[in-house]
């Protein structure tokens, strides 16, 4: 049934006076006479209060450069892909080095994400918490190419799908044992970004963007296959642009790093030196929990990989270019009175330090 419209009288009855009614505008003065000052924001880590200063100039202008990346992962040639003029082997070779990558780039979005956030709970200037989305969306690209890339090759891959060869299976249980890294690395992580000031924090990064800048040009300049050699050169030229953040502000901070810092530095390139050398030469045993099986498996997939135009280097090339990207790390930092940490596997004299695997900071 149609509700009955209320008297006039029924509704003057239900109207309630506004909670305050002022016979004149509140002053001021008197108003200020009678606050109270909001509690202290005590919390340790907190994104509040906010402000946005710059005091990293060079930081603001590269942000604005990078508002637009200038391309898309959706955007590539991937159906120039032919999958199927591939054997099974060179699908779940490249696609196992795809998964390598994925332990480094496909966690990229949240290792930067948290870094982002620590940002704001540091209450660093404006223009790091900025530079910080920016690469934070730049590796959520990174990844997707990296998914995109496996599952086109192994559907539901990389661990979702039953491999029908020998070298498949060796293959997917490479990615277990590389994942149970990634984890203990994510698990280290996070105990160790709350605890490091953004100048170390920083001195990690660069390490990383160095490895990865690495990387990414030499994969571009050796693949045949298009739409890889595509995603390598965009990869690479985002990979730039974060190495072009860390050297920014790391040239305002060094200069004033204390000697226990440039210690702790010291230490943590060491430690990424470990880390990424899993995907630009070998895994060291200093981290890498792996079997017998794993470096031989590995060498196999590369060399099936390679057969099929994809650009992997060799071992002894990716030793020298890993060499050629630390040397011209340890020529930006020294001169700030940073020692370098000895790197034997490559040939790199420096100072002998201690690896902790739970304080592992390096960011690919």
């Amino acid at each position: 049934m149609p509700k009955t419209a209320l008297p006039e009288k029924a509704l003057e009855a239900q109207l309630v006076d506004a909670p305050t009614q002022h016979d004149r505008m509140p002053n001021p003065e008197e108003l200020l006479l009678n606050t109270e000052d909001a509690p202290k924001i005590t919390d340790r880590l907190n994104i509040f209060p906010f402000d946005w200063r710059v005091e990293t100039p060079r930081l603001m202008e590269i942000y604005e450069s990078s508002r637009d990346p200038g391309w898309s992962p959706s955007k590539l040639p991937w159906h120039t892909l032919d999958v199927e003029s591939m054997t099974l082997d060179q699908r779940y070779a490249i696609a196992y080095w795809w998964s390598l990558l994925s332990v480094f780039d496909a966690s990229g979005p949240a290792v930067f994400a948290r870094a982002m956030i620590h940002a704001y709970e540091t209450h660093e200037e404006d223009s790091i918490r900025k530079c910080f989305f920016s690469v934070t969306r730049d590796e959520l690209h990174h990844e997707e190419v990296c998914g995109k890339a496996i599952t086109m090759l192994t559907p539901n891959g990389p661990l979702g799908y039953e491999p029908e060869t020998e070298l498949g299976r060796l293959a997917r249980n490479n990615v277990e044992w590389l994942y149970h890294n990634g984890a203990r690395y994510w698990s280290g992580y996070k105990k160790a970004v709350e605890h490091y000031p953004m100048p170390i924090l920083f001195s990690s990064f660069l390490f990383g963007e160095v490895a990865s800048s690495t990387l990414f040009h030499s994969m571009y300049e050796s693949t045949d296959i298009p739409v890889f050699k595509e995603a390598f050169k965009n990869i690479g030229r985002d990979e730039g642009r974060h190495l072009s953040f860390c050297l920014a502000l790391l040239k305002e901070v060094l200069p004033k790093m204390s000697e226990e810092d440039k210690e702790t530095v010291t230490k943590q390139f060491r430690a990424g030196f470990i880390f990424l050398s899993g995907i630009l030469f070998e895994p060291p045993a200093e981290f890498w929990q792996l079997p017998p099986t794993f470096i031989p498996a590995q060498r196999l997939l590369e060399e099936k990989a390679r057969e099929a135009g994809f650009g992997i280097l060799t071992l002894e090339k990716r030793r020298e270019n890993w060499r050629t990207a630390v040397v011209r790390l340890k020529t930006i930092v020294e001169p700030y009175g940073v020692k370098f940490p000895a790197l034997p596997e490559i040939d790199v004299d420096g100072e002998t330090v201690a690896f902790d695997a739970d304080k592992i900071i390096p960011i690919f």
